[in-house]
């Protein structure tokens, strides 16, 4: 079954528009109580959100309709991703709504649900919520309608739940770390949660207006965090995105660190403490450094389709700890259910204190492959295999490659474009051979 609003995070698009509107929002309320009440006789659901000027209004509509279906509401204000996905979990909650469009500008905004165990939820139960859409309301009366109430504390249980997550024989002190937090649903979290283990913190990014997140800032922007860090002399910088699902960092000298180099350090200091690591799992992104690296300390290694939700999916059904995307979004199940900015920033954090050795040092062994990436605009990018030229030429680029180096070709999934991605020892053979790949494509 093709599923109409859902898509691989949630339903999203531009506020004002289908579906983004409060008459839908009502109706997708009262959709998901009438599936919630199929297996529940009082649900109760966790509402977050972050800090975009529509989430006033998104918020009301998905309340009433909640109610109208007979679900009691806790309504937590500007509140993680993670974190409701936490206190949805902790709270023995039905489940988790989370209002945010992530690391989209202000115009934009979007609905995510997380499962009463704090994880994403399967496309069967999506495809029974856009079943329960096509399906006529059933209003409760008076004496059915859900109750709603703050949950004045939801900020203070997830910034210790944090905090848990960071080792009792450990301290931040003497560290001085910026935090950005994009504007965004962490702009009070994240500095308390690194503040209260001892860094010395400086700000920015921290003061939402309801139209300005990930404005020029943000895991997404981090050039703001790069030239705070070179003012205040800190020694590291942690960004995250809107809903605090992505991480990055910068290091004193004012180096980017990406998810892919993230992910290979919570391997590698897992490793040097003797914990097993089975295997980790990156997307078709994945830089092939991190691959190689991996290996050569005997983890296996596999790549998921692109979207956070895949590399769990795939985490799940092999019974694996780690994973993770170049964006950011780093996953360790052992210390949470789903991607969390600010509990990856305390992990790397940690190996940096008990390792000893900053993170450049971790990654002294794994140089990044440069990749070539080209956006082709075709009639139609899913029918590429069908480019007899295009075939032969990728058959013939593998080829060349050999072990140093891969191509990946893929249609967009918003736009008549296929997307040639070629990644080399070298930055002028990617090049190179991402342009021939481009021109084979064209043909088509």
């Amino acid at each position: 079954m093709s599923r109409k609003y859902f898509g691989t995070d949630g339903i999203r698009g531009t506020v004002g528009r289908a579906p983004i509107t409060p008459d839908f929002m009502l109706h997708l309320g009262h959709a998901v109580g009438s599936v919630l009440r199929k297996t529940e006789a009082r649900p109760t659901v966790l509402i977050g959100k972050d800090t975009r000027i529509s989430g006033y209004m998104l918020e009301s509509a998905l309340e009433a309709g909640f109610a109208s279906a007979g679900v009691d509401v806790l309504l937590t204000g500007p509140l993680p991703t993670p974190g409701v996905a936490y206190l949805t979990r902790a709270l023995r909650l039905s489940l988790g709504v989370v209002i945010s469009a992530s690391h989209n500008a202000y115009p934009d905004n979007g609905i995510k649900f997380f499962s009463a165990r704090g994880e994403k939820l399967p496309d069967e139960w999506e495809q029974a919520v856009e079943a329960a859409l096509e399906e006529s309301p059933q209003w409760s009366d008076s004496r059915g309608l859900g109750k709603a109430k703050r949950l004045e504390d939801a900020a203070g249980r997830y910034i210790e739940f944090c905090k848990s997550t960071f080792s009792n024989e450990l301290s931040l002190k003497g560290l001085r770390i910026v935090v950005d937090a994009a504007h965004g649903a962490a702009y009070t979290v994240a500095p308390s949660v690194f503040h209260e283990l001892g860094a010395e913190v400086f700000s920015i990014g921290c003061s939402p207006d309801g139209i300005n997140i990930n404005e020029d800032v943000g895991a997404t922007s981090p050039a703001a965090l790069v030239a705070a860090v070179k003012t205040h002399r800190a020694d590291y910088g942690i960004a995250l995105d809107g809903d605090a699902d992505r991480l990055q960092i910068v290091d004193r000298n004012g180096r980017l660190y990406d998810g892919d180099e993230l992910l290979y350090v919570l391997a590698a200091d897992r490793l040097a403490h003797e914990m097993p690591v089975p295997g980790v799992v990156g997307t078709l992104m994945t830089n092939m450094a991190v691959e190689l690296g991996l290996k050569r300390q005997g983890v296996s290694f596999v790549r998921a389709k692109v979207g956070d939700r895949y590399v769990l999916e795939e985490l799940i059904n092999r019974g694996w700890l780690l994973g993770g995307e170049g964006s950011g979004h780093l996953i360790a199940l052992d210390k949470h259910t789903t991607g969390d900015g600010i509990v990856s920033a305390l992990q790397v954090l940690q190996a940096v204190c008990e390792g000893k050795r900053d993170l450049a040092g971790w990654l002294s062994d794994v140089k990044l492959f440069p990749q070539e990436l080209i956006n082709v605009r075709v009639a139609a990018p899913g029918q590429w295999r069908e480019n007899a030229r295009l075939v032969a030429e990728q058959e013939a680029v593998v080829k060349e490659l050999g072990e140093r180096g891969r191509v990946l070709i893929r249609p967009s999934g918003t736009e008549p474009v296929l997307r040639v991605m070629v990644e080399a020892a070298e930055a002028a053979v990617a090049q190179k051979l991402a342009a021939r790949l481009a021109k084979a494509a064209q043909a088509q």
